[in-house]
């Protein structure tokens, strides 16, 4: 019996389907980073996106078309993390403009309301790239309309232009360079790939709804401890997450093993083994060291991590202002993960920090909480990472105050215009200094390979230390100090002024000394500063002017 049409109801499933689906597939979508580095987050952005969006659908008991897309596209903006959780959110915007009048849906329909989302997306990015995800969306809606004019039975279409977005993904190499020589396809093609596959299967009768998914995030954590705060706290970090769909090799009783493992690194160690799924708790001074632990055994979600020593010294908590305080001229919003970076920023008059960077992207809905609790006429935003900046300029268009949108791409060329900025002068003249000072700021990173790879001509291994120069692989060795000298000396030039670095939960402060002696004694004329930043899975951050 064919399905010409589809109600509210197996809308709604479509989309559940479709999340718990990219669910068990976001990490094999993070593993597609085009270099081998430990940030890969865009299976978890769109994840995140997707369940923001499915639990606003699934909380409308409404059996109205116009309702489910409704709550589809409002849950998908709020919760949208990164550049592809804000494609994803717009591609859903369209498609929800396109469908809202509907009562019921054909495949003619379905195919529109796919070219309209599709051409919302492209609208939304400043300068589009083909062989990205917008790519995907584009050709599959395409296809979609010539395929719906032969099929009018639901499965066999979804199957078609699934078959259509499988032959564009396989063509993105082809069209990203960069993506060629990492031997991936583009990730947030996939990942919508994996959208399209989990919707499949609510159309023919696969889906199963798992009820941990769609669930409060107060049902999924590990029950709360009362927890008694030191003025010195050794293991600073509050880490918690689940581990799902566990590695073949994972035995019964193997969480003892994790269990000892976290010990050696932390306290209140918690590992709970239930029906497949392992809850870990444990306060420690290196939570991404915790984090490769967790996955040796499966899949990480649910990942939380509190800094306690912020929460007690009240240094990257944002205290929440009083309804009566007076509304100032100018604020400012920055993003930045680590305890050490975050009270750089406050000293530098930063008003309110939200939390995120790498791996940890902040959803719009957060920068505009952010937006609201800052009592400011116009307030500039630092998003201090790239993949952050499409967020915030979303955020800037729905928020109805008055925002500028700095975009910085790293910390320190977002701790470069707090520098720039001058309360004295007029918001345009801020913008306008702030985005200047940007392209002054050269910034390095050093961070771990998390697979084998062949990249710009270095050979490069797990577990190899990686040196990034803005953006580009610079340095390769297995050495934390010997790779970040030689990062360092590929940074530098005639013109530089001031080196200056940010190291990391994994390095402890003694170690920094050595380093610091040798780049003084290297760059006589070039003034060295070194700063505890507290930043998981990079050493260092790196920023020559």
């Amino acid at each position: 019996m064919s399905m010409e049409f589809i109600d509210a109801v197996k809308l709604k499933e479509m989309i559940l389907s479709a999340t718990q689906f990219l669910d068990k597939h976001k990490q094999a979508i993070n593993a597609l980073n085009v270099f081998p580095v430990p940030d890969g987050d865009t299976g978890t952005n769109m994840y995140l996106t997707m369940l923001a969006a499915a639990k606003e659908v699934q909380s409308t008991g409404s059996d109205s078309i116009a309702n489910v897309v409704k709550a589809l596209s409002s849950g998908a903006l709020k919760g949208a993390r990164g550049n592809s959780g804000v494609i994803l959110s717009q591609l859903f915007r369209g498609f929800a403009k396109a469908l809202q009048e509907s009562e019921k849906i054909t495949t003619e329909d379905y195919a529109e309301a796919l070219q309209v989302g599709a051409d919302t997306a492209y609208k939304a990015v400043m300068k589009p790239v083909e062989g990205t995800i917008l790519t995907v969306a584009r050709v599959t809606a395409e296809e979609a309309r010539k395929i719906a004019k032969i099929h009018k039975d639901f499965v066999v279409f979804n199957k078609e232009i699934i078959k259509a977005a499988k032959r564009i993904l396989d063509k993105t190499p082809e069209m990203l360079p960069v993506l060629k020589q990492a031997e991936v396809v583009d990730a947030g093609g996939m990942g919508l790939l994996y959208i399209m596959i989990g919707a499949s299967h609510a159309l023919t009768d696969k889906f199963e709804l798992d009820d941990s998914l769609i669930v409060s995030e107060e049902t999924e954590s590990i029950p709360e401890q009362r927890i008694e705060i030191e003025e010195d706290i050794q293991y600073g970090y509050c880490t918690e997450f689940l581990i799902k769909n566990l590695h073949p090799y994972v035995e019964e009783g193997d969480e003892a093993n994790l269990r000892d493992r976290l010990a050696k690194i932390g306290d209140s160690v918690v590992v709970v083994a239930d029906d497949g799924i392992i809850k870990v708790h444990v306060h420690t001074a290196m939570p991404g060291k915790v984090l490769q632990l967790g996955l040796r055994y499966g899949e990480l979600s649910n990942i939380k991590i509190d800094n306690m020593s912020e929460q007690h010294r009240h240094l990257n908590i944002n205290v929440d202002v009083e309804d009566n305080v007076e509304e100032k001229e100018f604020g400012v919003i920055a993003v930045a993960m680590g305890d050490g970076i975050a009270s750089i920023f406050k000293d530098l008059s930063v008003d309110y920090i939200v939390e995120g960077g790498q791996t940890m992207n902040p959803s719009i809905d957060d920068i505009l909480k952010a937006v609201e609790t800052v009592k400011a006429k116009e307030i500039f935003i630092l998003p201090n990472n790239g993949n952050i900046i499409l967020s915030a300029s979303q955020a800037q268009q729905i928020s109805d105050k008055k925002l500028h949108v700095i975009p910085s791409k790293t910390i320190p060329q977002g701790i470069a215009a707090m520098l720039a900025f001058n309360p004295d002068a007029d918001g345009d003249t801020n913008v306008a200094r702030m985005t200047e000072i940007l392209q002054t700021v050269k910034t390095g990173h050093v961070t771990y390979a998390v697979r084998d790879s062949n990249f710009d001509g270095k050979v490069i291994k797990k577990d190899d230390i990686i040196g990034l120069y803005d953006g580009k692989i610079s340095a390769v060795g297995k050495d934390v100090q010997q790779v970040a000298l030689e990062l360092i000396s590929n940074m530098v030039d005639e013109d530089s002024e001031i080196i200056t670095l940010y190291y990391g939960d994994m390095i402890k402060s003694e170690e920094t000394e050595d380093i610091m002696n040798f780049i003084e004694e290297s760059y006589p004329d070039v003034d060295v500063e070194i700063h505890y930043g507290g930043q998981p899975l990079y050493y260092y951050i790196i920023s020559v002017e």
